[in-house]
């Protein structure tokens, strides 16, 4: 755990200069360095297993300094041939990674909620379009309803675009899904069935809980015959057997920074082309486009932004295809591995079959209940934080409490879960002896 940032760094009487400082007067000021040191998480780290947080690779950490020394406003190809040519390059490279046809759309955005978002706006609009509703002039009052179809564990930035475009939360229809979180088909199915309409399928490769994947190929197939757009998010790239039928699904949205990449980068993928531009480009007199060039203004909802695709360019190109899977494989290995060593001790259940790189645990006294596998649970995990080992936050899963353990940090290794595992038990270990002790 960090240590508390001083209070009295964090309280000082700030005022805002109105002259140049100079560097010995901001030298006798409380540090931000300082700050920085006592107060940021060490995320990058190999044993930091919070949040699907990931760790960036070398080449992209450098990467990420250049684009900020360059300081280019990737808007335009005028502005910076070499970020909308760095652009287009990483786009094949993306789609080549997820075995995408060549026509598909790639957009780079801030992160899966903008993915997320632009996909679903390009959703609105090819549905509305293909009702002979132009929703970007006309708006939605007096739109045909867009019925939408989502998982009972669809992530929660699918529901924030929803949100954000009108379409509404509370209307949505919830699949019922499985012990894994896996859309069940026959329910879609008789949803399906059941409306109307232009129709909107959300579903999803790498549950945020257990790591699992819809039955995408089965959905695709429901969903043409519905008519409606399938999206998917994304969280992997590898393991085929997870995102089998991908390329079957009209948009995709995932991020590079769960693996790869430094904070911000999300990609959105369509294979709607002229619709995803369609969707976002909106003319003016001083927009100067080149014939023949991307302009990446078309691709997201960002006007002015940096140059967000270098850093991924440098990861691939550094890696490879088969560098970017031995990462992945890896972490998904070390799960695997920190489940196994976990699950031998008698106050401990695996909550989730491991096929990602998620691990659900949960604590629970051998002949406790519901109550004390809450009490105990929370307990542990406190405990682990505070040890400072390792970390790794709490969720629930399917009413239950557990602790969730994401490995996706290049630089975790066999050693690094085995001693955070040996850390999870003692603290296991520990509260069970404060247990005993309480009761007497």
């Amino acid at each position: 755990m960090p240590a508390p940032i001083s209070l009295a760094w964090a309280s000082a009487p700030w005022a805002r200069p109105s002259h140049p400082t100079s560097f010995a007067t901001c030298s006798a000021a409380p540090s931000p360095a300082e700050a920085a040191r006592r107060g940021t998480v060490v995320s990058q780290g190999p044993r930091y297993f919070g949040f699907v947080t990931g760790g960036s690779v070398p080449a992209a950490i450098a990467a990420d300094w250049l684009v900020s020394a360059w300081d280019q406003n990737a808007q335009m190809f005028v502005m910076s041939p070499f970020a909308a040519v760095a652009e287009q390059v990483v786009a094949e490279w993306v789609k080549e990674l997820f075995g995408l046809p060549a026509g598909w759309s790639v957009g780079f955005v801030t992160g899966a909620q903008m993915a997320t978002f632009t996909s679903l706006l390009v959703a609105r609009h090819e549905l509305l379009r293909r009702a002979d509703w132009d929703v970007e002039r006309l708006g939605l009052t007096g739109a045909p309803p867009v019925d939408v179809v989502v998982s009972d564990e669809s992530h929660r930035t699918v529901f924030t675009a929803l949100r954000m475009l009108g379409l509404g939360t509370e209307r949505v229809r919830r699949v019922d899904t499985d012990e894994q979180g896996r859309m069940r088909p026959a329910h879609l199915a008789r949803l399906l069935g059941e409306g109307q309409g232009p129709c909107l399928v959300c579903a999803q490769i790498g549950n945020v809980n257990t790591g699992d994947a819809d039955p995408i190929e089965e959905i695709a197939r429901l969903a043409r015959t519905r008519g409606a757009w399938l999206h998917v998010a994304a969280t992997s790239e590898r393991r085929r057997w997870l995102v089998a039928g991908a390329g079957l699904a009209d948009s995709i949205a995932t991020d590079g920074h769960k693996w790869l990449v430094p904070y911000d980068l999300g990609i959105v993928l369509t294979a709607h082309a002229e619709a995803h531009q369609d969707a976002l480009l909106i003319p003016a007199h001083y927009i100067q486009r080149t014939p023949g060039e991307r302009e990446p203004r078309g691709f997201t909802p960002d006007e002015s932004r940096r140059a967000r695709a270098l850093p991924l360019y440098a990861a691939l190109r550094a890696l490879g295809r088969d560098g970017v899977g031995e990462i992945v494989e890896r972490c998904c290995t070390l799960a695997e591995r920190m489940a196994a060593r976990l699950a031998g001790h008698p106050s401990v259940r695996i909550l989730n079959e491991v096929v990602l790189n998620q691990v659900l645990v949960q604590f629970r006294p051998p002949a406790g209940d519901d109550v004390a596998a809450e009490a105990m649970t929370h307990e542990v995990i406190q405990r682990v934080q505070q040890d400072g080992v390792c970390w790794a936050g709490g969720t629930r899963w399917q009413g239950q409490p557990a602790m969730r353990i994401s490995i996706a940090n290049w630089t975790t290794t066999a050693t690094d879960v085995d001693r955070s595992a040996d850390a999870i038990l003692a603290a296991v270990d520990a509260v069970s002896r404060a247990a005993a002790r309480a009761a007497g």
